[in-house]
Formats: C-alpha cells, sequence, structure tokens
C-alpha cells in the first residue's frame, strides 16, 4: 500500500500542476478535485491496510531495497540529465512533463521484475507512452495539450491504478 500512496501523491500532483489552459476554468476545477479526492481515498485506504497489518503481526516483505534504490538513482540521473538535455535542445519549458512523466513510466517497468508485480508495468507502460506523445508534440504547434497529455493524463493513470489496486488489497484483505 506505500506504493500505492506514493503513487497517489504524485498522481494527484500531476494533475494539479498540469491541469490549465487550453482547457477551461471548469473542467480545470473538477480534474483538480477529483485528483484530490482520489488521492484522499488512497490515503485512507493505506490507514486502514496500516491498521490490519499493525494488528496482524507477521513479516513485511521490504520494497524499497537495493534494486528498488538502484532504479531510483538511475530515475533521478534520467529524470534531471534529461531536462538539461531538452533545454539544451530548446524545446519548450512543456516539453519537461513528458519527459517526467517517460522517465516514471519506465522506472515502474524496471520495478516490475524488482518487486515481482507485473500489475505495475501496465501504469509504466502508460506513463511511458504518454510521455513519448508529449515529446512529440512538444516542437509543434499542438505544444499546449502537452501538459494534457502527459501530466494530466499520467496523473489520472497513476491515479486509477492507485485506487484500483488499493480497493482490490483492502477488499480482498475483509472478504
Amino acid at each position: 500500500m506505500t506504493g500505492l500512496l506514493v503513487g497517489a501523491v504524485f498522481g494527484a500532483v500531476f494533475v494539479v500542476v498540469n491541469a490549465q489552459s487550453p482547457l477551461n476554468t471548469l473542467t480545470v476545477n473538477v480534474l483538480r478535485a477529483a485528483a484530490c479526492l482520489a488521492a484522499a481515498s488512497v490515503v485512507a485506504m493505506w490507514f486502514v491496510a496500516a491498521r490490519r497489518e499493525h494488528t496482524a503481526g507477521g513479516p513485511r516483505p521490504n520494497m524499497f531495497g537495493r534494486g528498488y534504490l538502484i532504479v531510483v538513482a538511475a530515475e533521478a540521473l534520467l529524470l534531471f540529465g534529461g531536462l538539461r538535455v531538452l533545454a539544451a535542445w530548446g524545446l519548450p519549458a512543456q516539453a519537461n512533463v513528458a519527459w517526467v512523466a517517460f522517465v516514471v513510466g519506465v522506472h515502474f517497468i524496471a520495478l516490475a521484475p524488482i518487486w515481482k508485480d507485473r500489475g505495475i508495468a501496465v501504469p509504466g507502460a502508460v506513463l511511458t507512452l504518454l510521455g513519448v506523445a508529449g515529446l512529440i508534440l512538444a516542437p509543434t504547434g499542438a505544444v499546449a495539450w502537452v501538459p494534457l497529455v502527459s501530466g494530466v493524463l499520467s496523473g489520472v493513470a497513476l491515479l486509477t491504478g492507485a485506487v484500483a489496486f488499493g480497493w482490490r488489497g483492502v477488499t480482498a484483505r475483509t472478504a
């Protein structure tokens, strides 16, 4: 559930930061409110699961071991190095969110075999594709849509996955 919590928070941030023009104000506000509610629901599920695990006892698997640290270190290098390369190439600032979505997606794909959970490769593939789509749009006249394509839709993908997997986890433990 901790991984889902992290995904939900980042998903909400993706939506809140990137929901903007050319979307109208009502759509922006609805998207932001829905993202915050979805993230709050994952926080609530996290607390339910944490309390249940605390009362059940027993060892928990360590998701944040050496393999995870290697992937996160590579992710940080790719993120910050890639942003500098995009700036050096003169791409518009909107390309940054596309690059972030691409790298975060690849990070999920890389974590799937480490965590022995193929399910996280699905949102990883979605984010990777949305990042690529934004990078393709960035140097074109459709640059204003990059935050929606690579930012908002990536956030929606993260939040949808976090809510769905969280709900599945919470209800499976009660069944």
